[in-house]
């Protein structure tokens, strides 16, 4: 990875001065978190992450900054081929470009990096870590992120695993009756297609996929990071919530961090992160904060083309919090198997729970 930029001494100094106006606000929420017995450091993730919270919580221990650690966690994701929601092997656009959006921040200086539509580099999020630190600015985007990258040391590469390429082939072949593309009766069968709807459905066959990590330090420092390779078979350019900050992710070194996976767009009109922050600045659990969050979705989301016939969302989006005590919690519009969580605290095994959740979603028939 490209090392970081060296602090001049007036960097060090305004960053010193900052921290330290950030640890004696944190000092009662710190001393709270003690009392009550919560381990830290703690990391909150998507239900993907229980390697990458494990990771992120070992490198607080040893000392690496909560944005570093969530970045550390999440490149697990990004370089697993199996992951088809993020990094190498991310499912492609509808052209069968693999384009990737990231985003990092860090709460106590109130820094931001990002990334969106960025193509043939691996971890994004390592990139927008480089936007946060090396630039004045938050999001590059297409062009200008990769040459961003480059220039940073980031090796290209084709990003576009066999099994993506052929789970793309699939649905490209099958997307309508009314094209020219003609599709092979026997491809269903194929034993990565065949994974891939068995994980995932067929009947929608567009589901997405993100990982979102925010950690919480010993000391009560927080950061996060959100990383993906988007709505599958997106348009050409297509941006989701996930690099854009106060809606992927959001952390205040005051409150706590939040972050999103799911429906982009529903977390894009309701700010998600940032309310639920906003939420728990109120006082809120971050699980209560993300059901507000989430109720707030729902009473938004009124296209008639995006809701079932009693009126709710049809997409669901997922939402996960930490509190600078240390405390986690996380909510989904619908209940189901993949709406859960992983969190793991020093001193434990990561898990993977159930989030909480507004409405019900029955088991399909088989």
């Amino acid at each position: 990875m490209p090392e970081e930029k060296t602090l001049t001494r007036r960097d060090l100094i305004t960053t010193t001065a900052k921290a330290a106006a950030v640890a004696a606000v944190a000092q009662p929420a710190v001393q709270a978190a003690k009392e009550a017995g919560v381990a830290r450091p703690v990391a909150i993730a998507s239900r993907n992450g229980l390697a990458a919270v494990k990771l992120a919580v070992e490198s607080m221990l040893a000392g690496a900054a909560p944005v570093d650690a969530a970045v550390a966690g999440v490149a697990i994701n990004e370089a697993d081929p199996s992951d088809v929601t993020v990094g190498y092997g991310g499912l492609p656009n509808e052209d069968g470009v693999v384009q990737l959006d990231a985003a990092v921040m860090d709460a106590t200086a109130m820094t931001a990096g990002a990334v969106a539509a960025l193509e043939r580099i691996k971890h994004p999020a390592a990139v927008a870590l480089q936007v946060m630190r090396r630039t004045n600015r938050v999001l590059l985007v297409g062009g200008g992120a990769l040459e961003f990258a480059r220039a940073h040391g980031f090796p290209e590469e084709n990003l576009l695993s066999e099994r993506a390429r052929k789970i793309w082939l699939y649905w490209k072949e099958n997307a309508s009756g009314k094209d020219d593309w003609l599709g092979d009766p026997g491809d269903a069968e194929d034993p990565d297609v065949r994974w891939f709807i068995e994980k995932y459905g067929d009947s929608y066959f567009r589901p997405d996929g993100t990982i979102h990590l925010s950690a919480c330090a010993a000391d009560g420092r927080l950061g996060c990071c959100t990383t993906t390779s988007g709505l599958f078979f997106k348009f050409q350019g297509r941006v989701g919530d996930s690099p854009l900050v106060g809606c992927g992710l959001y952390c205040d070194a005051e409150v706590g961090s939040a972050g999103s996976t799911g429906h982009g767009e529903s977390s894009i009109i309701s700010v998600g992160a940032h309310t639920v922050v906003e939420f728990m600045r109120q006082g809120r659990s971050p699980e209560a904060a993300c059901l507000a969050t989430l109720e707030r979705v729902v009473r938004n989301t009124r296209a008639s083309h995006l809701r079932d016939e009693s009126g709710r969302p049809k997409n669901n989006l997922l939402l996960y919090a930490v509190n600078r005590a240390g405390d986690v919690g996380s909510a989904a519009i619908w209940s189901g198997e993949r709406s859960r969580y992983t969190v793991c605290r020093a001193g434990s095994e990561p898990r993977l729970l159930e989030s909480a959740y507004l409405f019900r979603r029955e088991p399909a028939r088989r």
